[in-house]
């Protein structure tokens, strides 16, 4: 029996890999001789690249680069063999890197992610696959693009400063110094989020809050990229409306006028990159699972995304997740089984802890299950 495992990490946790393990460690209690496949994935988020180096190989490069309040930090990136690099922009711009006292997304920059993308290009690196999730920015990438030798300029042709606040201020832009490599580079962005960058949807009014804006700071900033967007749409196309536009306080909207980058679902960039569909295709069962199952599983998630590719190949799923958050029937029925894994009652902190070992038992028991099934006359 051929068993791919491919999960999701189970956030505050597990790692996917580590989940892999776990399931792995469980089934191979009853099933010792299935050949087992192990296959973390990810949604294009944080731990995207880490999933890639386990599948792909590749190396790590280490870069000092500037977290959002321009401190120096070291972040990291991974160069494939085939001549790309996958950055994940939490690493340089992330929300964990501020305190709750520090985040101001008026003054926060994306500076850092250009310094990786710099690195990156000045490596030799042809495509670039981006990461789009958890960033502490709403500039959209006027730091990033700074960076790149991109300038920006007021009305009195003095620098803007960093920070999503300063674009209400920008006259004019300057790409003569431009990175001239960036145009010769794919770019592509592996995004889940389809907000555009203005508006009751976009960067500054659904993320805003969460990186620290108040209302009168929501109002400003969404203004201030609106008046970005009108700055640039002046010589280019404008690309504000587009699904993902507002991904990352706006940087999803950068790279693509500035970078010519194409947003695909996280997942679809992973499955890809991967070759999941033919992995799938070789299984005679798929393990696949997440943290928390619920209505956002089947909107470009991992199991949900595992679940499509496998109906169409007519491959069974199994989903082990922590706990599963109001779903229908419907809803639960693109997999063959759905089995949260948390096995008592406790305190969130015993459960996230416990987190292996609960997995490792919930997959010895659906191994059994099977294998009863199997004895059944």
């Amino acid at each position: 029996m051929k068993i791919l495992i491919a999960p999701d990490s189970f956030k505050e946790s597990l790692e996917a890999l580590d989940v892999c393990r776990a399931i792995q460690s469980g089934f191979s209690q009853v099933f010792p001789n299935a050949d087992y496949t192990l296959l973390p994935m990810a949604d294009g988020g944080e731990g995207t690249s880490a999933v890639l180096s386990y599948v792909l190989g590749g190396r790590w490069k280490e870069v000092v680069v500037h977290d959002p309040l321009m401190r120096p930090i070291t972040a990291k990136y991974l160069l494939l063999p085939d001549a790309t690099a996958v950055i994940e922009i939490a690493q340089a711009c992330g929300l964990h890197l501020l305190t709750v006292a520090e985040r101001n997304p008026v003054i926060a920059s994306s500076y850092g992610v250009g310094e990786l993308i710099a690195d990156a290009l000045d490596e030799g690196a042809e495509r670039i696959i981006i990461g789009l999730g958890g960033s502490a920015t709403n500039d959209a990438g006027l730091g990033m693009l700074t960076a790149l030798g991109m300038t920006f300029h007021d009305i009195n042709d003095s620098p803007l400063a960093q920070g999503g606040g300063e674009l209400a201020k920008l006259h004019r832009l300057n790409d003569t110094s431009f990175h001239a490599k960036v145009v010769d580079t794919v770019f592509e962005v592996a995004c889940d989020v389809t907000n555009p960058l203005c508006g009751q949807l976009g960067a500054s009014a659904i993320f805003g809050p969460q990186k620290g804006a108040c209302p009168q700071q929501v109002d400003d900033l969404d203004k201030a990229l609106s008046h970005f967007a009108a700055v640039r749409a002046s010589s280019h196309q404008d690309c504000q409306e587009v699904a993902g536009a507002g991904a990352a306080g706006g940087l999803g909207y950068a790279l693509m006028s500035f970078c010519g980058a194409q947003l695909k679902s996280g997942f679809d960039t992973v499955a890809e990159v991967t070759k999941l569909s033919q992995h799938i295709a070789d299984a005679d069962l798929v393990i696949t699972g997440e943290g928390k199952l619920d209505a956002q599983t089947a909107m470009g998630k991992v199991a949900g995304g595992i679940s499509q590719l496998a109906k169409a190949s007519h491959t069974p799923v199994i989903a082990i997740c922590g706990s599963v958050d109001g779903l229908k029937p419907a809803q639960t029925s693109q997999f063959e089984v759905v089995m949260p894994s948390i096995q008592k009652v406790d305190t969130i902190d015993n459960v996230l802890s416990q987190a292996y070992d609960n997995i490792e038992t919930t997959a010895v028991n659906i191994a059994a299950s099977i294998r009863l099934g199997q004895n059944l006359k």
